[in-house]
């Protein structure tokens, strides 16, 4: 009886959902943003990847696909929209955005690094909110102006090839990767549910809480990888020994939310070697996780 009563809950959930999604005039929250979205489920997510920006790590020019690509993606919720983002910011650019962000009514998550070395450093900033999406939209674009983030979209090129053994990465990550501007990108979702002030954050990979990992190859078989676990606090410690164990620095550990239920945390990671043996060390972090992989 109270598993039927929670399915009818959901169910009637889903409808408000969908309900509120029609309601929103998505061509206006594209028109604030200057560009359009990828659309998964009732999420509209939005890059503002910095094409702008020349990075290098260690030797590798770093891709935005690869550790460049700050995002929001935008949820409806009571009679409204959520809105979560990560965005990519220079040291000089942090003050004045932040500034803006906070006087146009958002919050500020978290901010942080994702690389060491990085050159230029390259810092993050997470940004959440809750109210009427085109305001959101325009006080979002608003803040950004005040950066060098590019604020129209890039003219789409013909994608460079992935030279990597792809099925053989997908075979030891456990679930299949997809190329994103010269980068085999992969999500891996965990088998608990994750929530942000009691709303469910679906589909995971758009609302950033599935673990991201990114392969840019470097030639000869290499490849640079990065992106972040997204750990409950008991996993935190055996991912890191799993990586370490396999030659993977650990780069930055922090949260990116301020209310998600169950409490995560998200690592983030680099490396530039042989790519099958760096795709063995992340499945065996992934193993420590309670992810969902074949």
């Amino acid at each position: 009886m109270q598993k039927t009563f929670s399915a009818l809950i959901g169910i009637g959930a889903c409808f408000i959902t969908s309900a509120h999604a029609q309601s929103i005039d998505w061509q206006k929250v594209d028109e604030a943003l200057g560009r359009k979205p990828a659309v998964a489920d009732d999420v509209h997510r939005y890059g503002f990847p910095r094409t702008d920006l020349t990075v290098t790590l260690d030797g590798v020019t770093v891709k935005p696909a690869l550790a460049l690509g700050g995002w929001v993606a935008f949820k409806p919720m009571h009679g409204g929209a959520m809105v979560m983002g990560d965005l990519v910011l220079l040291e000089t650019e942090v003050k004045p955005v932040m500034a803006k962000m906070i006087a146009n009514g958002l919050e500020i998550t978290a901010l942080h690094n994702h690389l060491l070395r990085a050159d230029p450093a390259t810092f993050y900033m997470h940004v959440a909110g809750h109210g009427d999406p085109v305001k959101l939209a325009s006080a979002i674009h608003d803040a950004l102006a005040e950066s060098k983030t590019p604020m129209t979209a890039a003219q789409a090129n013909p994608p460079p090839v992935i030279d990597l053994d792809t099925a053989k990465l997908d075979q030891i990550i456990g679930v299949k990767g997809q190329a994103n501007g010269g980068v085999y990108q992969f999500n891996v979702k965990r088998r608990d549910p994750i929530s942000d002030d009691d709303m469910l954050l679906t589909p995971v990979s758009a609302m950033g809480v599935a673990t991201a990992i990114n392969f840019q190859p470097t030639g000869g078989g290499k490849a640079a990888i990065t992106g972040d676990f997204v750990m409950t606090s008991d996993e935190v410690n055996p991912v890191i020994a799993a990586l370490r164990t396999h030659g993977i620095e650990v780069t930055a550990l922090h949260s990116h939310m301020l209310n998600e239920q169950p409490r995560l945390f998200f690592m983030h990671f680099w490396a530039n070697d042989d790519a099958i043996k760096l795709a063995e060390g992340l499945r065996a972090a992934i193993e420590k996780t309670a992810s969902t992989k074949n």
